[in-house]
């Protein structure tokens, strides 16, 4: 019987090597294309033909969320596992949505990652279960995609001037949303609302 054949896509070149080398190790996988970027891995999945691709969140081009999405369209028999550091309630809802099929955190012991490749490969949906506890608890987004799309902006520290410019909105509209945001984020401030969306990793997309 055939290894199952592997993707790896993470920014981080010693990460993606031991993952590489780690799971080389298991008789039955192969790992047969790595990428650093996200805006790499439809045109490596369909040059290689990975049985199951493995995918951080945060890389640069396009963000893990985002290339699972386009995977999943462009090549639906490849299976996506998340394998990430940020262990966010958002980023499993949103994985989910999109179509992945698990979702990891890289501490996880190389064992029960090479089982859940092999799981992910039959079918079976994978998810860390203290991740998926706090994604019940956490709940969903209260925000507005319009309110998310302004503390993404504000996200650099600009000011409300070069968020309204950004967006192609007026100032007087920006602090509507950001006051929303503040009130339905429990904030005291923008960057605290900024930070309570990231942590919940709602301002991935």
């Amino acid at each position: 019987m055939s290894p199952l054949r592997l993707l790896l896509a993470d920014d981080q070149a010693l990460v993606r090597g031991a993952l590489a080398a780690l799971l080389g190790l298991e008789p039955d996988l192969e790992v047969v294309a790595q990428v650093s970027r996200g805006d790499e891995v439809v045109a490596a999945a369909l040059e290689h033909r990975p049985d199951v691709a493995l995918l951080d969140v945060e890389m640069p081009g396009a963000d893990g969320i985002t290339a699972c999405a386009a995977l999943v369209a462009a090549l639906p028999t490849c299976r996506v596992l998340v394998v990430t550091t940020f262990g966010r309630p958002g980023y499993l809802r949103r994985a989910l949505a999109v179509g992945a099929s698990g979702f990891v955190v890289k501490d996880t012991p190389s064992a029960q990652l090479a089982d859940a490749v092999r799981r992910v490969a039959a079918g079976l949906r994978v998810v860390d279960p203290a991740l998926a506890v706090e994604s019940l608890a956490a709940g969903v987004s209260p925000l507005t995609d319009r309110e998310l799309d302004v503390l993404r902006a504000a996200q650099s520290g600009g000011t409300v001037a070069d968020v309204a410019r950004g967006l192609f909105l007026s100032e007087g509209t920006v602090r509507n949303h950001l006051s929303s945001a503040i009130g339905k984020t429990g904030a005291r401030t923008r960057a605290e609302a900024v930070r309570i969306a990231e942590e919940n990793g709602w301002l991935i997309g």
